[in-house]
């Protein structure tokens, strides 16, 4: 285990390692378009179906990493996105590209499947999340403000992946491994998931949320060099600082941490993003364009670091982490397809007020769930009679582990009216020696 109050440099270089193809999808799939014979929808397919296959480890591996060993699980996760971003970058021929892609996107999933198992059963699991994302971000910033200036190949975002994962590869040996893992308790490996209502319904929003985000992202070059007017260093440019915006919103939504709950991060938050799609889809002038993009990619990181902490909430295992994360990465793979359909269909001004649609009736239910399992901040003066939110918070700030502090739904304890009548007037006979007190009076017991 790591120490207390100290970030796990690890976990969060394999969180970076993971996430890093996603936060490349623009210019992943723009490179595909523009490099290779492929449309496109085309090339959005490849994108798809990159994120997939990054989506069926985590459902593959969700409940066997402690198992086989976080270390393990690492460096295979790693030496795949190593070997099939690699092998995609340095081949023209679409066949052995795609396939490269779906082996990198694997091996990717895997690398995420550890980070968010084990950054769920941190002391401060949110902490370890904004980390990741902050470092991610930045990566993925300065490879946006780099790659425009090597070439239009469409190897140099994969190549960068799989650079990544290589330089991540050492720090993979402070990992635990399979014996090193503490033995669970007895019956706990077959223990059913917790919050089973309310981790299905944020596994099935998260989709869904993920999906609006990525099916604008995924075709944000391509509103961009088209419809904005950007040339491909400007539109480099913009989505560097996108992210760096992206880089203060994750700083902000660090130093608030559980003081706003997670309810009103993840409802306004998502009503925020909302607007900022709409705006960057029907952009058709370069500060417009840059505008919505930044706006986005301010608020994102905040609305999806709560979004990691509510799902590490559920399970101290890191089940549910998964779980969610991978119908994340499902909704991901969606998302580059969806959206060149829904802008071939409907056009990108179109397919944005689509997605904000989308995402205003998911906004309800995602704020739903972080109510009902974490509870709303105790108010100063406040009298809670229903327990677990007081105790979580003061978790969280504290370092106290979060599988030590029942939360609302976890424990629930039922409240009881006692209604207590006015005191009677004593009478002679109503007091006796201490005792059972008898049904029927014992002898000399009266007034004696």
């Amino acid at each position: 285990m790591f120490a207390p109050r100290t970030t796990p440099w690890p976990l969060v270089a394999l969180f970076t390692a993971g996430y890093l193809p996603p936060y490349l999808l623009p210019t992943t799939v723009g490179r595909l378009d523009t490099s290779l014979p492929l449309s496109t929808t085309q090339a959005g397919a490849v994108g798809s179906a990159l994120l997939l296959s990054s989506a069926t480890a985590g459902f593959l591996l969700a409940s066997r990493v402690q198992r086989l060993g976080a270390r393990t699980l690492a460096r295979l996760g790693l030496a795949l996105a190593v070997f099939g971003y690699g092998a995609a970058a340095l081949t023209t021929a679409v066949p052995a590209v795609v396939v490269g892609a779906v082996v990198g996107g694997f091996g990717s999933g895997t690398a995420m499947t550890v980070a968010a198992t084990r950054i769920a059963a941190e002391k401060d699991p949110h902490r370890a999340s904004t980390a990741g994302l902050l470092s991610v971000s930045a990566l993925a910033g300065a490879v946006y403000l780099t790659v425009p200036h090597l070439g239009r190949a469409h190897g140099l975002p994969l190549a960068a992946i799989a650079l990544t994962a290589l330089a991540v590869w050492p720090l993979t040996g402070r990992l635990p491994g399979a014996a090193a893992d503490t033995p669970a308790a007895p019956g706990t490996v077959t223990a059913p998931l917790p919050h089973r209502r309310s981790g299905l319904v944020l596994a099935v929003t998260v989709l869904c949320w993920s999906l609006a985000q990525n099916s604008l992202w995924g075709v944000s070059g391509r509103i961009g060099l088209t419809q904005a007017g950007l040339g491909d260093a400007t539109l480099g440019v913009v989505f560097a600082v996108a992210l760096g915006a992206g880089l203060v919103g994750v700083l902000v939504a660090g130093a608030l941490g559980p003081r706003l709950g997670r309810a009103m991060p993840v409802g306004a938050g998502t009503v925020l993003i909302a607007g900022c799609i709409a705006v960057s889809a029907s952009a058709t002038t370069p500060t417009a364009f840059a505008t919505g993009e930044i706006a986005w990619n301010t608020v994102y990181p905040v609305v999806l670091s709560y979004l990691i902490g509510l799902a590490a909430s559920l399970d101290a295992r890191g089940r549910w982490a998964v779980l969610v994360g991978s119908a994340s990465s499902l909704g991901t793979a969606a998302g580059p397809l969806a959206g060149s359909v829904l802008s071939a269909q409907a056009g990108y001004a179109g397919m944005g007020m689509i997605l904000a649609a989308g995402l205003l009736l998911v906004a309800a239910p995602l704020t739903a769930v972080a109510l009902h399992t974490a509870g709303r901040p105790l108010l100063p003066g406040a009298i809670r009679r229903r327990g677990g939110t007081p105790a979580a918070l003061v978790a969280a700030a504290t370092g106290t582990p979060s599988g030590a502090v029942p939360e609302v739904g976890a424990v629930e304890q039922p409240v009881v009216e006692i209604d207590v009548e006015a005191p009677a007037v004593a009478v002679q006979g109503a007091y006796d020696t201490a005792g059972p007190r008898q049904s029927v009076a014992a002898p000399g017991s009266g007034t004696g």
